[in-house]
This record gives structure tokens, C-alpha cells and sequence, in this order.
């Protein structure tokens, strides 16, 4: 049954992922801001739901579905390191690094500001 409860949360996460690449935000500088966002984003709610779990306000298969799967789905280090790459290529070093210093600073931030709402 977690299986299923993972998968299901997953796939909502990766829609959910699908959904914000198709808005129109695209930096004449070549900044992956949906990326960004997308991983911000991600680490917001897993730090809302780690912290909602720690207070035992959810059913471990909440947790299991939200942070597993939807977060799971949802977020994209691997986008991350491939757009990196790229930017890399193209001779883009300066952005490449803005983007993993920022997504780095900013998701970790995140799991922090999310855990203080919650606390």
C-alpha cells in the first residue's frame, strides 16, 4: 500500500511540475527560474511537512505521500545539474554558479522558513 501511496503522490508531483515549466517565465539572461522555482517550492512544502510530521499532525502515510511522492515528483536536482551543465557550455559560468549557490542558499532557507511557520 505505501508503494501506491508514494506513486500516486509522485505522479501529482510531477504534474504539478509539468504545470509551472509551462509558465511564461524566461529570463532574457538564460536563469532556469522555473527550476528555481520548482525546487524552492519543493523544499517549502518538505519542510512544512517534515515539521507538521515532527508535531505528529500527520499519518505517516501523509508523510509518505507528500514528502516521498509529491516532493519526490515535484522537485528537480537533476534539472538542476543538466541546466548547470548548459549554462556552462554556452560560457555561462557566472549564472551557473548564481543559480546553484542560489538554489542551494534558498532551498535550505526554505525547509527553515517552512519549519518557523509551522513551529
Amino acid at each position: 500500500m505505501n508503494v501506491i501511496i508514494v506513486g500516486l503522490g509522485g505522479a501529482l508531483g510531477a504534474i504539478c511540475r509539468y504545470l509551472i515549466t509551462l509558465l511564461p517565465i524566461n529570463p532574457e539572461n538564460g536563469f532556469p527560474m522555473k527550476t528555481f522555482l520548482i525546487n524552492v517550492i519543493g523544499s517549502f512544502v518538505i519542510g512544512l511537512v517534515t515539521a507538521l510530521a515532527a508535531k505528529n499532525a500527520l499519518n505517516p502515510r501523509a508523510v509518505l505521500f507528500l514528502k516521498v511522492g509529491i516532493c519526490g515528483g515535484f522537485t528537480t536536482f537533476s534539472s538542476l545539474a543538466l541546466e548547470t551543465e548548459g549554462l556552462l557550455e554556452k560560457g555561462s559560468t557566472g549564472i551557473a554558479m548564481l543559480y546553484v549557490i542560489l538554489s542551494l542558499v534558498c532551498g535550505v532557507l526554505a525547509v527553515f522558513a517552512a519549519e518557523r511557520l509551522i513551529g
